[in-house]
C-alpha cells in the first residue's frame, strides 16, 4: 500500500511539473509557425490512431462490427455537436443492439 501511495505522489508531482514547465517554457521559447502546424497535425494523427486501434482491435484480432458501428454513431453525433451524454448513450446502445441481434 505504501508503494502505491508513493507512486501516486510521484506521478502527481511529475504531472504538475510537466504542466508548469509547459507554461513557463511557452513564454521563453519561441516555436515557429511551421513547427506549431506540424505539432497540431501530429496530435490529430496520434489521436486518430488511438481511436482506430481502440475501435477496431480487441486482443490480437478484429473487434467485430458492433464496436466500430458504435464509434461511427458517436463520431457522427459529436460532429453534429450533440450533448456528450447522448453521444455516449447512442454509441453504447448501437453496439449493444447490434450484439443483441447477433452481430459480432
Amino acid at each position: 500500500m505504501t508503494a502505491l501511495v508513493v507512486a501516486a505522489v510521484i506521478l502527481g508531482i511529475g504531472t504538475f511539473a510537466f504542466r508548469f514547465g509547459g507554461t513557463v517554457l511557452r513564454r521563453r521559447v519561441k516555436i515557429s509557425v511551421r513547427a506549431e502546424r506540424v505539432m497540431t497535425v501530429a496530435v490529430v494523427v496520434l489521436f486518430s490512431a488511438l481511436v482506430m486501434t481502440s475501435a477496431l482491435i480487441e486482443g490480437h484480432g478484429f473487434a467485430g462490427f458492433a464496436r466500430p458501428a458504435g464509434v461511427l454513431v458517436a463520431g457522427f453525433l459529436a460532429w453534429r455537436k450533440a450533448p456528450f451524454v447522448l453521444v455516449v448513450l447512442a454509441a453504447a446502445l448501437t453496439a449493444a443492439g447490434l450484439r443483441l441481434l447477433g452481430v459480432p
